[in-house]
Parts: structure tokens; C-alpha cells; sequence
């Protein structure tokens, strides 16, 4: 009759009650008459102790000992007040005297890789000669990977973002939308694209849901948004690229300016921080015994600096280039530490880039040709989402796409979307696993991906 319990609610006040607790084998440790198990459930641990007496004889400390890690076992006992704090353990006031125990999944002997050693701070490891794990063994044996504390808190706090996007934009009056990811020709007009057998034909997998926001922009919905994959069929082996990651995209018509868009992507994104610091701090604490970084900054309002000033600032910290050159990436990087200097801030607004470096469906700044109604965001100098006013005008948008030499009839019906009436609106795109990868402050978008894809890795 008795009720399954969390590891995690296992606390003083459970002291001298019976429970009954599933959970893996973290360690186990014979001594004597006694038996020492660490029981590990997500991110929380609790030590057990099996030791010979009125529940527990000779054999059953021998059949404790002897269970291999990371089994899967169910154990019923007490929970006692420790006698001084459980080091290496989640719950430290108390610990489980068990009177029995049950194996429900046999693991094998041999893993591929050690948890402890999986979430050992690696300047610690080089300090004294202890193993770590590196990246591809981690890949590998993801399934192994996934069960660190690490792992598990990096996954809930993600889930995290998405709860609070969408919690935050359905109260902003966004309404959620599907869209293809099977599709007839480039979503953004380029060739890094998936091509698939489709029938008789050939298809494509969606760079982007960009075409499908603007539609029903255009049908009237007013503020949309979509959490899906995105392909990228880009030859990238980057510490920040993936071939397939998840979107979280919103579009939006606007009344007066784009700002409108560029202030409510930016304060949904200030609320998702916000959220994350009320909600997540065990994950983030339990993250950063692991990779320590400094906890993350953000403005309100959001501080938004034109392309210009941008450029100035790094012009001032000597970097040579041109007013229309695009940002490189060790010039994002170091322009965002120039900002965290000045300003305080790890996020930011970076608006008005040059024309010349956006697609060709961004709007033109009308008091100035050679800039755009463009904007890009940045967490700890790095991008993280890409965004413009769309020209809404179909004998403009025409007009763009022969400058960018695109064939006109590969995005035929991109531009005959806006021939029935379209608002003015504007919109971006975000990389889940880069917001997360950033709040974080870790330092390889593939420890953010669940099961990451890129040019080499097609498997697990």
C-alpha cells in the first residue's frame, strides 16, 4: 500500500516514514555487514544503506553489493536523519535504511562511460589526472549521456523555454501554427537545402517556416508563432551550427513601425529570462558545478544599439571595416563583450543592418537606401535570432529578387502570397538550442541538442 516517492522529495520532513523509491544504481559500496548505495533519480541522489539486521540479512547486503550499476531497482525502507551531511548527494539531511530491495532492469557490467567522470568539470580532471569524457564518446553513447545530472538539468531547463515562449506569446494574443516541413521549393530563396525523393518529383525539407508565417500574416491571424525542426543544409562544423535544430519563429503585423515587432520579440525573450531565473535555479546551479560561468545579464527595456553604432565601437577597439561589411563572428563575439562592458548586458538588439548583407525579402529603411528595416539579437555575443520587416509589396518584392539574381519563378508563389492585400509585419526566427547553449554559458551548441545532427553525426 505504500506510495511511490521522488528522490527529490525526500527530505527531513519524510524522517521515520516508510516509502517506497525507484531510481538507478549510481554507486554501491560494501563495508562490513553494511552496504552503501547512492540511488539516483533525473538530477537528485540520496544515499542507502543495506546493513545486516531485523530487515536485512547476510545475503541481502551481498545481493546489494553486487548489483551493477545503473540498474534499475526498487527499494523500500525508512528515511532517517543522517547524522552529519551526505556529501556527493542531492539530499544531504537524510538518508534510506532499506528493508528490501528489488531489481527491475539489469544493466550490464561494462558501461561505455562513467557518470562521474561525465560530469566532472574538466579543469579538474586535468588537475589531477582523473578521466573526463570528451564530446564524440559522450555523442556516442548519448543515451548514457543523457542520464548525467548535467544532462537532465540542461533538457528540463530547455523544456523550460519552451513552456515560458509559448506561455508568453498565447498571453501576448499569438496563436500557434504547424507548418510543412516537406515543401515544394527553398524556403529562403538559397541552395543550402535537403533535397527529397517525393513521388515522381523531388521536395525539400523547410529551411525555415518563414513563407507559412507570412501567409497567414496575410490571411489575417494578425501575431503567429511555431516551435518545429529547421533544416540547414550547410557544410558548418561549428561549435554554434547544426544541420537540423529546433525553431521557435513568430510573425506578426504590425500598425505603425517595426519596432512594435522588434520590442514585443524582444520583451517575449526578457520573459523567458525572467522565468527561467524564478523557475530553474536548481538547474542552473547544478549546470554550472559543471561548467561555472557568470549568471546572465539582461536589460529592461532591452537595449538596442543601430548597425552603425555597433560598428563604431569596434572601430574604436580597432577593427577595420567597412559601413556595409557584415559582423564576422570573432567580431560578434568581441562587440558583445564591448557591449557587456559598457552596458551591463549579455542580450541586445542590434538594428538597422546594411542592406547589402540581408535577403532579398528585407524591407529597405525608407529615409536610407543603403540600410534596412532589419534587426538581429545576440546573447553573450553571439546571434541568436535573425529578423526584418518583409516587404509586403508584391512588384517590390519582385524588383529585390532580380537584384539578388533569384529565378522568379522558384519563388512564385512566395511573391503571389501578398497579390490579395497583405499588412505590413515583420518577424525572426530563434535557435532553441543556442538560447539554451548561451543562458548557460556553455561553450558547443551539440551539448544543447538532444540527438545533434550535423555534416558528420547522422546517428543516434
Amino acid at each position: 500500500d505504500r506510495v511511490l516517492v521522488r528522490i527529490k522529495d525526500l527530505t527531513l520532513e519524510k524522517a521515520d516514514q516508510e516509502v517506497w523509491v525507484r531510481g538507478r544504481i549510481h554507486t554501491s559500496r560494501a563495508k562490513g555487514k553494511q552496504c552503501f548505495l547512492v540511488l539516483r533519480q533525473q538530477q537528485f541522489n540520496i544515499q542507502a544503506l543495506v546493513a545486516v539486521g531485523q530487515h536485512a540479512s547476510k545475503q541481502m547486503v551481498k545481493f546489494a553489493a553486487n548489483i551493477t550499476k545503473e540498474s534499475i531497482v526498487d527499494v523500500e525502507g525508512v528515511v532517517r536523519k543522517a547524522f552529519q551531511k551526505v556529501g556527493g548527494c542531492t539530499q544531504q539531511d537524510v538518508e534510506l535504511h532499506v528493508q528490501r530491495i528489488y531489481v527491475i532492469s539489469s544493466a550490464e557490467p561494462r558501461l561505455p562511460l562513467q557518470l562521474d567522470d561525465a560530469v566532472r568539470p574538466e579543469v579538474e580532471g586535468d588537475e589531477d589526472g582523473r578521466a573526463t569524457v570528451n564530446q564524440d564518446t559522450r555523442l556516442d553513447n548519448r543515451i548514457i549521456d543523457l542520464r548525467t545530472s548535467t544532462s537532465q538539468a540542461i533538457f528540463c531547463l530547455q523544456s523550460g523555454i519552451c513552456q515560458l515562449f509559448r506561455e508568453t506569446l498565447i498571453r501576448k494574443g499569438f496563436v500557434e501554427i504547424q507548418t510543412p516541413k516537406i515543401i515544394s521549393a527553398a524556403s529562403e530563396g538559397g541552395a543550402n537545402v535537403f533535397t527529397v525523393s517525393y513521388f515522381k518529383t523531388s521536395a525539400y525539407l523547410a529551411q525555415s517556416p518563414q513563407l507559412y508565417k507570412q501567409m497567414c500574416i496575410c490571411a489575417d491571424f494578425d501575431k503567429v508563432f511555431c516551435v518545429g525542426p529547421v533544416f540547414r543544409a550547410e557544410d558548418s562544423n561549428t561549435h554554434r551550427h547544426l544541420t537540423e535544430f529546433v525553431g521557435l519563429d513568430i510573425e506578426m503585423a504590425f500598425n505603425y513601425h517595426y519596432h512594435e515587432v522588434v520590442d514585443e520579440i524582444a520583451d517575449t525573450l526578457v520573459q523567458i529570462f525572467k522565468g527561467l531565473q524564478e523557475r530553474f535555479q536548481t538547474e542552473i546551479q547544478t549546470v554550472g558545478r559543471q561548467f561555472p560561468c557568470e549568471p546572465f545579464k539582461f536589460l529592461e527595456p532591452t537595449l538596442r544599439l543601430e548597425y552603425r553604432e555597433g560598428v563604431a565601437m569596434l572601430r574604436e577597439a580597432g577593427v577595420e571595416m567597412g559601413d556595409e561589411e557584415d559582423l564576422s563572428t570573432p567580431n560578434e563575439k568581441l562587440l558583445g563583450r564591448l557591449v557587456k562592458e559598457k552596458y551591463d548586458t549579455d542580450f541586445y538588439i542590434l538594428d538597422k543592418y546594411p542592406l547589402a548583407v540581408r535577403p532579398f525579402y528585407t524591407m529597405p529603411d525608407p529615409a536610407n537606401p543603403k540600410t534596412s528595416n532589419s534587426y538581429d539579437m545576440f546573447m553573450r555575443g553571439e546571434e541568436i535570432l535573425s529578423g526584418a520587416q518583409r516587404i509586403h509589396d508584391p512588384q517590390l518584392l519582385t524588383e529585390r529578387a532580380k537584384h539578388h539574381g533569384i529565378d522568379l519563378e522558384k519563388i512564385k508563389a512566395y511573391i503571389d502570397s501578398f497579390r490579395f492585400g497583405a499588412p505590413p509585419h515583420a518577424g525572426g526566427g530563434i535557435g532553441l538550442e543556442r538560447v539554451t547553449m548561451l543562458y548557460l554559458g556553455l561553450h558547443n551548441v551539440r551539448q544543447t541538442s538532444m540527438f545533434p545532427r550535423d555534416p558528420k553525426r547522422l546517428t543516434p
